[in-house]
């Protein structure tokens, strides 16, 4: 971890962070519903220990009711939670949150202003000796590079500093599992890229099994050891990052790790004739109809190599790429794609494209 605060600020050195007995965390068969409608479906997932798991997923998919469950905060409707083995939420049983052993970091980090730093992050120590509790808070703070800071306010902090002490105070009990919650969703953009890698960095060094919330595919593949994709209270697909990117089991996966081209087609022959190209569609009945999907980064264009022709309707510069919509023969709406900026010569309009079999991906239609 760096030595240098995110916000420019020199930090003490930075103590390693004391090693935690990761427990494992799984849900099994779990389900809930609120006012009726049921907002987890029978998920059963596992978080194993030292791993970090991504809970990721659009607005209203679950996943922040699912570790509501698993802190203890909310009831399951059916199923249960087991910690390392250990039933803690069930049909017959319910362990309060203070009791199962896990570490909470919330959204809008939920630190007291009018307690001092040490004191937020003694919150969680009340079992300990005074003495014990406020050498281990200052370890705490320590190792996220804020003992400096010990005898401020939280008010007196920067969001990214008070993000750092929320993780310390959640990590000073060396709890077997840490639940966080979107942790990074307030911080801006300048900020969120050094704040998460040295989250991450004190994840691994105290070895705590984490399980973490979000609705940025980019950050869960960032942190996550795996990913568990939920869409409607439904787990849709779990693994490691590459799996789900390279291997996507619906078009919902396939749309939320990249934008994609949706076209439809109908099987022939165990593939799909689109005006892109062929998609491998073995395992298919013939006639079935599919979704197809090209992500618009896999659209390669060109001034007269590929074997497609098409015309620049619009043309958008980012810095580093170019986004572009193109109409194709064949095609009832516009292509997107998006290429290397500069690539086209300025005012361009007639181009080619290319779309290689193996990007072109085929998915039965959803219900």
């Amino acid at each position: 971890m760096n030595d240098i605060a995110p916000e420019g600020l020199p930090t003490s050195p930075r103590r390693p962070a004391g090693v935690t007995f990761a427990a494992s965390l799984a849900f099994e068969n779990i389900r809930h519903s609120y006012h009726g409608k049921e907002t987890i479906r029978d998920i059963s997932l596992e978080a194993r220990p030292g791993e970090v798991l991504c809970l990721l997923g659009p607005s209203g998919s679950g996943k922040t009711t699912l570790l509501r469950i698993a802190a203890g905060i909310e009831a399951q409707t059916s199923g249960r939670v087991l910690i390392d083995g250990r039933v803690v939420a069930g049909p017959d049983l319910f362990v309060p949150p203070e009791k199962r052993g896990v570490g909470l970091m919330f959204q809008d980090y939920a630190l007291f202003p009018h307690l001092s730093v040490l004191d937020n992050v003694r919150f969680g120590l009340t079992a300990m000796p005074a003495k014990a509790a406020h050498a281990e808070a200052m370890v705490a703070l320590e190792r996220v590079g804020l003992s400096h800071y010990a005898d401020k306010f939280p008010h007196a902090l920067s969001g990214g500093e008070q993000q750092r002490v929320a993780l310390a105070r959640a990590l000073a009990p060396r709890p077997g599992v840490l639940l966080m919650d979107e942790p990074f969703s307030g911080l801006d953009s300048r900020l969120k890229d050094t704040i998460r890698a040295d989250t991450l960095d004190v994840l691994r060094q105290s070895r705590a099994t984490a399980i973490v919330v979000t609705h940025d595919a980019e950050e869960a593949m960032r942190m996550g050891d795996r990913i568990a994709l939920l869409n409607h209270g439904r787990l849709v697909q779990l693994g490691r990052s590459q799996d789900l990117y390279r291997r996507p089991q619906s078009l919902f996966a396939a749309g939320f790790f990249s934008e994609i081209n949706r076209l439809q087609g109908r099987v022939r022959h165990g593939a799909v004739a689109t005006p892109l190209g062929r998609g491998d569609a073995s395992g298919l009945a013939d006639g079935t109809v599919v979704d197809v999907a090209v992500r618009i980064s896999q659209v390669m264009v060109s001034e007269s190599a590929g074997p497609i022709r098409a015309r620049i309707l619009t043309r958008r510069f980012l810095g580093v790429v170019e986004l572009l919509t193109l109409a194709v023969d064949g095609l009832d709406e516009p292509l997107r794609a998006r290429i290397r900026a500069d690539q086209l010569a300025d005012g361009l309009t007639d181009v080619t494209i290319k779309v290689s079999d193996g990007d072109i991906l085929v998915f039965e239609k959803a219900d």
